[in-house]
């Protein structure tokens, strides 16, 4: 590990998600277990189910990130284009792999069936495959693309599989304190502590519990020493103003 942050993005392909019919899990999940491993997930989008939307997608992705992971769109039927449009994106052809062939074979099934599932064996050329510890075919990658299932447990068993083998960074740690204060109470203080530490993120989220309105502050960087200084000046901005710091955390 050294001190370069390694980024990510996540692609969602799917017309349900789009059209709320599916509940995404997946950004969550991704995003967590990335961020235990180094790795910041820096952006995520819902794409649709459109070759030149999603070519565009992977393209301005893997450019910009260090790794992109897409779930989604690897199945057996027609809208399942994600394969396709991978190796449109890489100009490169799509092949058969065997082993995922292979694979499909063991399970028995009449030839309209089995001639659907093979479509789960189609693979850009040159792809090497992510494991997927469910039994189902693997996922694959192409240089630094991970393309992944959108079925939540099929994603992790294959997100699980890449655990140790990929390029890791700081690890973003976290710092957190409740107030029964108002955003707009704190908001000069929180722009102060800031600028102070450009370095570290300081986010507010308001909410409403016990009849009263209140502001969730949570700090993440990668320094945990500046993390502990901005977590006791916003601690003291909160007593400054007439609360008491409620729910610190370290995470």
């Amino acid at each position: 590990m050294d001190d370069r942050a390694v980024t990510a993005c996540v692609l969602i392909i799917g017309n349900e998600i789009l059209s709320g019919r599916t509940q995404d899990i997946n950004l969550n999940h991704i995003a967590l277990t990335l961020g235990g491993w180094g790795i910041q997930v820096r952006e995520a989008r819902v794409v649709p189910d459109i070759e030149s939307a999603i070519v565009d997608a992977v393209n301005y992705a893997r450019e910009t990130y260090d790794y992109v992971f897409t779930t989604g769109g690897i199945g057996p039927t027609h809208d399942d284009i994600t394969a396709d449009c991978i190796a449109e994106a890489f100009g490169v052809p799509i092949v058969i792999n065997e082993t995922i062939a292979d694979l499909i074979r063991q399970r028995p099934a009449p030839p309209d069936v089995m001639a659907s599932r093979m479509r789960m064996a189609r693979v850009p050329e040159g792809a090497q495959l992510v494991d997927n510890a469910t039994g189902g075919p693997p996922g694959f990658r192409v240089d630094n693309v991970y393309v992944m299932a959108g079925i939540p447990g099929v994603m992790q068993a294959m997100l699980a599989s890449l655990e140790g083998k990929l390029e890791s960074g700081p690890i973003v740690r976290t710092r957190s304190v409740t107030a029964f204060l108002g955003e707009s109470q704190i908001a000069g203080a929180l722009r102060e502590i800031q600028d102070q530490y450009p370095s570290v993120d300081l986010g507010s989220y308001p909410f409403f519990k016990q009849d009263r309105y209140g502001t969730s502050l949570v700090m993440r960087g990668t320094d945990e020493g500046l993390l502990d200084e901005m977590l006791e000046a916003v601690k003291q901005a909160i007593v400054a103003n007439g609360e008491t710091p409620q729910d610190v955390q370290h995470g």
